[in-house]
């Protein structure tokens, strides 16, 4: 009898390393220029997309901490459809997962070897791709290397981007104009949801991030806590972040969409505080893939344990006890994407795809308590009975409604229209689907 990959993987996450993990994963390089998107879409009201859209994320976040102290397999949202749903919803989660984690690490993988080129005065496209492919590499050797040391350069990236983080909220409260905070005009109801489609992929993270469900100590009570304290402290560092650079700059924000905090910053702190928030959009594009590269392979290793990519991905190496041939897959599939300009075509998928992933965990979520699963631990129990899930899938149909254009719609069809033809191939040759009480 073949030995459950599972049984090998090592419960290393505590709360505190898990929170890091989601809260870096969260916030990523998009907030250093979303405040700039919103100020031009919906002028001083622009803080009330953020309200919008960070209360879209808390009836998910909510989604997610039922479903996670009910599954605690690894593969975090994948394993919850698949458990609550079935094979096939849980294969097309997997599907839009895994092409949503490919496309913005290749994208945001290339950015940042650009920028370490450009901080070593190293100049031209190929010097760009060695950076890309020097940290891609060194990232995939850490995490090969175990869970903990992976977790731990996350810790750190994640203590690192907070501080040109923290320090422009701090300092820069101190020259904010109030008038530029007034609201003069009223946006549409319309206008807010749309603004607040853009804006909720600042928030985008968590359904990757809890991938390694399945190397967390006590999942069903550290899952729900890690996720609840991580989105909780990205809400208001995004909501502090976009009052003080609106606050500073006013309407001028909207009128620069590369690198919005870096002006608002050198208006009070000069051209020093234009260059330490240009490093930290470096270091938060740096702690991003380093989250990437340690919770996006754990979707293609669930896959591959259930039977739906080649078992070689489901291989746990025996002396570090990490999906060790996952890992390496994904950092050669990122590094080659990112030397491609084919994934901007991608990235079209990439909006629709988590909004779908988010509406199926609330769907799962109904099923999951239908059928009472559980482990050992008594599961959270969202109050309301099925009025989160339903609300969630109501607001997602709502924003995607408002925010995704015809080539989003046909891009996201032809994701299920080849994931059934894979699916049907696949899945006589698949497992039964795992356990989620595990």
């Amino acid at each position: 009898m073949s030995t459950d990959p599972e049984r090998l993987l090592v419960r290393e996450l505590g709360l505190r390393q898990l929170t890091a993990h989601i809260f870096n994963y969260t916030v990523g390089s998009g907030i250093f220029v979303l405040p700039a998107i919103a100020v031009a879409q919906l002028g001083s009201a622009a803080p009330l997309a953020y309200l919008v859209c960070a209360t879209v994320m808390a009836l998910v976040v909510m989604i997610f901490m039922e479903a996670g102290s009910r599954v605690t397999i690894t593969g975090g949202p994948y394993a919850y459809v698949e458990v609550g749903l079935g094979p096939f919803p849980g294969f097309v989660t997997g599907v839009l997962l895994a092409v949503a984690t490919v496309t913005a690490g290749g994208a945001i993988a290339a950015l940042l070897g650009q920028t370490a080129a450009r901080l070593l005065g190293l100049d031209g496209r190929g010097w760009a791709a060695v950076m890309t492919l020097l940290l891609v590499g060194v990232l995939v050797a850490v995490n090969v290397r175990g869970l903990r040391w992976g977790a731990r350069l996350v810790e750190w990236s994640t203590a690192a981007k907070l501080v040109p983080l923290l320090s422009f909220v701090l300092v820069g409260a101190w020259f904010v104009e109030p008038a530029n905070l007034r609201i003069d005009a009223w946006p549409s109801p319309s206008q807010v949801t749309a603004t607040s489609g853009v804006l909720v992929f600042a928030f985008l993270g968590i359904e990757s991030a809890l991938g390694p469900t399945g190397e967390v100590r006590n999942a069903a009570r550290t899952v729900p806590r890690a996720v609840a304290l991580a989105l909780f402290a990205a809400t208001l560092l995004y909501l502090a972040i976009q009052l003080v650079a609106l606050g500073v700059l006013g309407s001028l924000l909207a009128s620069d969409t590369v690198a919005p905090l870096a002006s608002a910053a050198s208006v009070f702190a000069g051209d020093t505080g234009a260059t330490v928030l240009l490093a930290g959009a470096t270091i938060s594009m740096l702690g991003w893939v380093t989250g990437a590269v340690l919770a996006a392979p754990r979707t293609f290793y669930a896959l591959a344990r259930d039977g739906f990519l080649p078992r070689q991905l489901a291989q746990v190496h025996a002396s570090f006890h990490t999906p060790h041939v996952a890992i390496v897959a994904y950092g050669v599939i990122v590094a080659l994407v990112s030397l491609t300009d084919t994934f901007t075509q991608l990235a079209v998928v990439a909006n629709l795809a988590v909004l779908a992933v988010y509406a199926l965990g609330a769907v799962a979520v109904l099923e999951l308590r239908r059928k009472d699963v559980r482990t050992d631990v008594a599961p959270l129990r969202i109050p309301g009975g099925p009025l989160v899930p339903v609300l969630t899938c109501a607001l997602i149909g709502w924003i995607a409604w408002q925010t995704a254009t015809p080539r989003e719609a046909i891009a996201f069809a032809v994701v299920w229209a080849v994931a059934l033809p894979l699916y049907a191939w696949r899945r006589g040759r698949a497992p039964q689907p795992s356990s989620g009480t595990t």
